[in-house]
């Protein structure tokens, strides 16, 4: 495949330079070029490629951002209060107002945040990438729309020529039987 065919592809349906295009158009033009298949398979929930970290961190951030976690911590907290105000009233492990349970949830929050941040990061990384694949399937189904109309432009100028030959043929058949008949 030369960068000739590529750089005419590009100048034609992108209407720039192969020098100016991205890297996904050019990835796009020599997808086309050679009758390539920009889509992929979605991935495959067996083929898990997370490292540990990456796996807990999601089970964090599933778990931090959902309803039942919310409940339970809402239990734990009731619990809290009461154990140390009613049950434990004469001697309380943490008396009002509560600074141990303030300690644990500053160090939960402390320790919850960034774990949930690594999973939204690495989250966003995947949209990117989905981003950046439909971008490319978009691209190449609009250039291939494109090159159809081409196709079927030059179809209709070849089909035009073809009736205005016949039709110069048919003239000239006529003009003849014109000139038989005033004999």
């Amino acid at each position: 495949m030369g960068n000739h065919e590529l750089t005419g592809l590009s100048t034609r349906w992108l209407g720039k330079a192969w020098e100016h295009a991205t890297a996904a158009e050019r990835a796009v033009l020599t997808q086309m070029h050679r009758r390539e298949r920009t889509t992929r398979a979605p991935a495959i929930a067996g083929d898990d490629d997370r490292t540990f970290g990456e796996r807990v961190a999601d089970a964090v951030a599933r778990l931090g951002g959902s309803w039942t976690f919310i409940g339970m911590f809402m239990v734990f907290l009731a619990a809290w209060v009461t154990t140390n105000v009613w049950l434990l009233r004469a001697h309380p492990f943490d008396p009002y107002p509560f600074i141990f349970l303030n300690l644990l949830l500053s160090m939960l929050a402390a320790l919850q945040a960034p774990v949930i941040m690594m999973s939204q990061n690495r989250h966003a990384e995947r949209d990117r990438e989905a981003a950046e694949h439909d971008y490319q399937v978009n691209l190449k189904a609009e250039l291939e729309i494109m090159a159809l109309h081409d196709k079927l432009d030059q179809l209709r100028v070849e089909q035009l020529e073809k009736i205005l030959v016949a039709q110069g043929e048919q003239i000239v058949l006529l003009q003849q039987l014109l000139e038989a008949r005033q004999r």
